[in-house]
């Protein structure tokens, strides 16, 4: 079965109903940490707070940290073409895009980890 989100809110409420939300926050920490990113999550963020908090972050790293902004994509294995055919003419229309695929694929890593155990 390949996971199938639409948008952020599904998979934020995947992970919410799953009880699988802890694991996905500590799964977005260990990447940001691989990527060098001085950024984490407390356990008990909000669904909506960590989303917000990641578009800030995404958003932040396209505009000053573009180089920790790719490291990121590639940590999080966020797929290059899947980033290549975003709209990248409106900048926060791309982050929320951005941070949508990389929720998206943090949830699928914990999900087929929890599956396969």
């Amino acid at each position: 079965m390949m996971l199938s989100y639409q948008n952020t809110h599904e998979v934020l409420q995947a992970a919410t109903n799953g009880e699988n939300y802890i694991d996905l926050i500590a799964q977005i920490n260990k990447d940001l940490k691989l990527s060098n990113l001085d950024c984490e999550f407390e356990d008990s963020i909000s669904p909506a707070a960590l989303k917000n908090d990641l578009c800030e972050l995404v958003f932040h790293c396209i505009n000053q940290k573009f180089a920790d902004y790719l490291n990121l994509l590639y940590i999080v294995d966020v797929s290059e073409d899947q980033i290549k055919a975003l709209d990248g003419s409106d900048l926060v229309a791309l982050t929320e895009n951005v941070v949508f695929l990389i929720l998206k694929r943090e949830y699928e890593k914990i999900w087929y980890k929890k599956r396969n155990t």
